[in-house]
């Protein structure tokens, strides 16, 4: 069993899909593992530390060829992996509905795409879950630049020269992104407020120590979608929600938005008109400008200034966070090939649950449920 693992080609992305951990975890299964090399180095990783783990090292169409597994982080084009062993499997971040193409070309090459953001949200695979941990460090980044362009102190500080008040802090959004925002925002001592179209969230941001703020006046409505993602809301709660928050963000200092629809562009929630409400020097940082943004106005790697209040968004976070973010995207991934990893045949064997979930393409179809129709 060859795994190959190659040096990301994407514009702005600094991770890898294995580390030296892994790599050694993958040898101690049986499994041979081939590194492009270089392909460590803008997570800190010299290729020393990959062949001391055991990993092969060479050239992106030495290390592919004969590969029965690719392992990366966002997939590569199907062109750079013509010299795989047929149906081989690649198992990457695809953003599956929004490359349609990349999805065909993979089935047109006879390769097997397994989509680690199609991991479904069960209790046996929370450590397989890419999603949870790059939005988690996500989170952390955001309030981490906010506080960078935000013009004063977070915490509330007593001196002899007089009082500095907390900062104002507003989560919109309370997924993993979004609770990690809320821990790290309190942690630096600011005053934390948070909201979702999720109730069951409430129960979250209060044992974190932040104020829950929602919608009362229109009754059941849960935004509860499946695997655990919010939902949209009906136009009645969007407008009472809209209401609230109004009054709400022109109190606030930064405002956090993490707020995402699987398969659908993200939802607006900070229009022009609500930002002109806020004070100048305020900061806003749009986590979901990738998918379309939250905030009106936002762009992918600007900081953006609108009535005196600047607006920051990354089109890649965890990417910012290059060391951590493969080390856990990795174990992530050995994670979830260990766990249906099978002695006698040498190589994993997935089951149904899992891997109909994460599965695109099979002998040369797109075969996942949610990409037909």
């Amino acid at each position: 069993m060859r795994i190959a693992i190659l040096q990301e080609r994407a514009a702005g992305e600094t991770r890898v899909a294995a580390t030296p951990e892994t790599v050694r975890k993958f040898i101690a299964l049986g499994a041979t593992v081939a590194i492009e090399r270089g392909a460590g180095e803008a997570a800190c990783i010299a290729d020393a530390a990959f062949e001391e783990a055991g990993a092969e090292l060479g050239q992106g169409g030495e290390v592919v060829n004969g590969a029965h597994i690719v392992l990366a982080v966002q997939a590569p084009a199907a062109r750079a992996l013509a010299g795989a062993a047929p149906g081989a499997w690649v198992a990457a971040m695809f953003d599956p509905f929004n490359e349609r193409q990349c999805v065909a070309d993979y089935a047109a090459a006879g390769l097997e795409a397994l989509a680690m953001e199609f991991m479904p949200r069960i209790t046996r695979a929370q450590s397989m879950d890419v999603l949870s941990s790059q939005s988690n460090l996500a989170g952390y980044k955001a309030v981490l630049a906010a506080a960078d362009a935000y013009g004063r102190a977070f915490p509330m500080m007593m001196t002899a020269a007089g009082t500095v008040s907390a900062a104002k802090v507003f989560v919109m959004g309370v997924g993993v992104a979004g609770l990690q925002a809320i821990a790290t925002a309190r942690r630096l001592g600011a005053q934390v407020s948070a909201t979702d179209v999720r109730s069951a969230t409430k129960e979250q941001i209060l044992s974190l120590g932040a104020k829950p703020v929602f919608v009362e006046s229109v009754a059941g409505i849960e935004g509860e979608g499946s695997g655990g993602y919010a939902t949209e809301m009906s136009e009645e709660y969007q407008q009472a929600q809209a209401e609230l928050v109004s009054g709400h963000i022109a109190k606030q200092d930064i405002v956090i938005t993490t707020a995402l629809i699987p398969g659908r562009a993200a939802p607006r929630l900070i229009s022009d008109a609500q930002i002109a409400t806020m004070k100048p020097g305020s900061v806003i940082f749009d986590l979901a400008v990738a998918h379309g943004g939250n905030v009106e106005g936002s762009v992918p790697d600007e900081a953006v200034e609108r009535h005196g209040v600047r607006i920051i968004s990354y089109s890649n976070t965890p990417a910012r966070l290059p060391a951590d973010a493969s080390a856990l995207y990795a174990r992530n991934l050995f994670n979830f090939l260990s766990a249906f990893w099978d002695k006698e045949q040498g190589k994993p064997v997935l089951d149904a649950e899992i891997g109909d979930a994460v599965r695109l393409t099979r002998g040369g179809e797109i075969v996942n449920e949610r990409l037909k129709g």
